[in-house]
């Protein structure tokens, strides 16, 4: 596993070494902005340079990123210092260590597929907390190498990975030349004993 380990990061150092990555948050984090908790601590998975969890700092929240990149979480940090907010960073290969423990207002995992990880991403968030994503499916290959079949979703795969957390959007679609599974899920909360039952409507 160490030296997998090394050879992720060598890789992962070497392309954000190479190549301008993206500043702007993803469009669906920003589109789905309103279904997320109030600000407190988020957890940005594979959040390699940042550029969702700075978007998330500036407006309050208390960000951590997990990378298997030191180069990534380097110019994350960089950018977090220009644009004054607070960033904790930590240096993980995902593939064989666990998750921060948390517990998680937010967690986010946008374009890093590890099966494994979704029971743990329930277990580390709050009753209440929010979970949201977009990970490439095989459709993706029509138009793009990469990423490869082992890193890709089955069309329709997602809902079966989220456990029992509660579904609030789901979307399977091109979007920026990409396919992707797009989520957002919630740690549902217990209800309180001898509480009534909450009123629902038809969607």
């Amino acid at each position: 596993m160490e030296e997998t380990s090394r050879d992720d990061r060598s890789y992962w150092n070497q392309r954000y070494s190479d190549q301008p990555w993206p500043d702007e948050p993803s469009p669906w984090l920003i589109h789905n902005a309103g279904l997320l908790p109030s600000p407190g601590a988020a957890l940005d998975i594979a959040g390699g340079t940042g550029r969702n969890a700075l978007w998330l700092a500036e407006h309050g929240w208390e960000l951590t990123i997990v990378d298997v990149s030191d180069v990534a979480l380097a110019l994350a940090t960089d950018s977090a210092r220009g644009l004054d907010v607070r960033l904790t960073t930590v240096l993980s290969d995902l593939s064989a260590d666990d998750l921060p423990s948390g517990p998680w207002n937010l967690v986010m995992l946008f374009h890093y597929l590890e099966r494994n990880l979704f029971p743990e991403i329930e277990a580390i968030l709050q009753p209440g907390g929010i979970v949201i994503g977009s990970l490439a499916t095989t459709t993706n290959l029509e138009r793009n190498t990469r990423p490869p079949l082992p890193y890709l979703l089955e069309e329709g795969e997602l809902p079966s990975l989220i456990g029992k957390l509660e579904m609030l959007e789901y979307e399977e679609g091109w979007l920026s030349d990409r396919h992707d599974a797009r989520f957002v899920a919630r740690h549902s909360v217990p209800p309180i004993s001898g509480a009534r039952e909450p009123h629902t409507r038809d969607s």
